[in-house]
């Protein structure tokens, strides 16, 4: 499994945003950009800094969306390739290259496990994957980046139930994307997900013309 060993707040405080990266944390008064707003980190962070250049924003952004969904850069060459291959093969039905980018990022397992409730954090999630403890149509998988499709079952395995993190999830019963349902420590995928119903405050235009560079 690939890992980001950066510290996560100290991700979120690069990008000047909020990535909520540790569950509840990120929601209540401890979040560093709560208490001291989004300073970049390290000695030079209060400076006032030039203005970024196109290259810059458009790094930036990648370096965000990376952050999110916890991948690697190799990860995300990959599935920017994909999805332009996706979208040069099926002209019919005008695949906009940004939107399956998107899409092939939703329906990594690990993101489909934190947007169905069961989990408060995709790294929660990611460790259940590895830890052999999430089921597939009644089968393990341990690959994160597993991809999910339609009308596939993910479900908890009685380990995973008994983690007080996941209990707590479980109990709050958050409400799961439009794109998922949930029945108890089971989700279900019943559709695509769609650009409208994920993050607005993502530009993966600017990660397109990264790589188009």
């Amino acid at each position: 499994m690939a890992k980001v060993s950066t510290k996560k707040c100290r991700q979120c405080k690069r990008e000047g945003t909020k990535l909520f990266l540790k569950s509840d944390r990120c929601y209540g008064p401890k979040c560093p950009i709560e208490k001291k707003g989004a300073v970049p980190p390290g000695v030079h962070g209060h400076k006032r800094t030039r203005r970024p250049s196109d290259y810059g924003i458009q790094l930036r952004e990648k370096q965000k969306i990376k952050r999110i969904y916890g991948i690697t850069e190799k990860q995300m060459k990959r599935i920017f390739l994909e999805s332009k291959k996706e979208a040069q093969k099926d002209k019919k039905r005008q695949i906009v290259t940004g939107d399956r980018l998107m899409s092939l990022l939703e329906l990594r397992l690990d993101n489909a496990l934190f947007r169905s409730g069961l989990v408060s954090s995709r790294s929660i999630a990611r460790q259940l994957v590895s830890h052999r403890n999430i089921l597939v149509d009644g089968k393990i998988v341990n690959i994160p980046s597993y991809k999910i499709k339609v009308n596939q079952v993910m479900s908890l395995s009685t380990t995973a139930m008994a983690v007080p993190v996941v209990k707590t999830s479980l109990e709050k019963k958050n409400k799961p994307a439009k794109w998922i349902t949930k029945k108890g420590p089971s989700a279900k995928i019943i559709s695509m997900p769609e650009r409208q119903d994920l993050d607005a405050d993502i530009s993966e235009q600017l990660v397109i013309e990264f790589y188009s560079r």
